[in-house]
């Protein structure tokens, strides 16, 4: 199934899209798709609706992001070899983990905002995994049973902020509008191999990255696993798997975001994001 959440800011519903890419409202069998509506049992009920048999939404309405009520973002840093050797980074052992504040979340294709005194914003097209149960040391075995499905995530970056003003990386990640997800939340069963998916981003027309999951360091199962050593996964957690080369700090000469810019991000079965750049204020 494609799940999605449609309409303005703070009032989206909850959408699925049949099989020739047609909008449905789903408001009539669930408020929103929040985290309780992420379970097994919930996504059973679901899939036994016949998509034709829900209310058509007309138009092209904004797509909000596919999860509300994220409880945390735990995103995974330097996950592929070229872009640890782009970074100038040595290739980690085990996973490197960093949090993005829930406030960065917004929709696929929201403006992105630039902060107050951004110097180097810059983009990073990700597999994002989204729990839907609880995860407590799991084993890399069992780890994908508690996935709900995958999304795209733009993790948008200011690298000033995160590499050049001390401390963690948490606030060169965490701006408003840093987490763009969506368009859907893909639900694992129709992902087979979340390891065969290729990934891309654009800007300005021009692509940037292109690289698959099948390159990453550490795979999905690992990282749940890993994780969940460290921290309970909820349902409606999002972990960011890492990005592939051709980040614009790995440019030679480095390439950041300016107001203007568009950026198009797809990741195989995913669907695409778009987003144009704007200041803030």
């Amino acid at each position: 199934m494609k799940l999605l959440r449609y309409g303005p800011p703070g009032q989206e519903k909850p959408g699925m899209l049949d099989r020739d890419g047609r909008l449905r409202d789903l408001s009539g069998a669930m408020r929103d798709l929040t985290p309780e509506t992420l379970s097994p049992a919930s996504l059973d009920r679901l899939r036994k609706l016949d998509p034709r048999s829900l209310p058509a939404v007309s138009g092209t309405p904004r797509l909000g992001p596919c999860v509300a009520q994220v409880p945390k973002l735990v995103c995974v840093g330097l996950n592929y070899l070229d872009h640890a050797k782009e970074a100038g980074a040595q290739i980690p052992t085990e996973p490197v983990l960093f949090l993005k504040a829930i406030t960065a979340i917004s929709g696929p294709n929201d403006d992105v905002v630039l902060p107050k005194g951004a110097q180097k914003g810059d983009w990073e097209v990700e597999l994002g995994i989204v729990i839907g149960m609880t995860a407590r040391y799991v084993s890399e075995a069992d780890a994908l049973k508690h996935v709900a499905g995958y999304c795209i995530v733009n993790d948008v970056s200011e690298r000033n902020f995160q590499l050049e003003r001390g401390g963690n990386w948490s606030k060169g990640k965490s701006a408003d509008t840093f987490c763009p997800l969506g368009p859907w939340l893909v639900t694992a069963d129709e992902v087979p191999d979340p390891q065969a998916l290729e990934l891309s981003c654009e800007v300005n027309g021009q692509r940037m990255q292109h690289g698959s999951t099948r390159d990453m360091i550490f795979t999905c199962a690992r990282i749940v696993s890993y994780i969940s050593e460290f921290m309970t996964l909820m349902p409606g957690d999002v972990i960011p798997t890492g990005t592939p080369a051709g980040v614009g700090l790995g440019m030679k000469p480095p390439r950041f975001l300016k107001p203007g810019d568009v950026m198009r991000l797809a990741v195989t079965g995913l669907g695409e994001q778009r987003q144009k750049v704007v200041a803030w204020g």
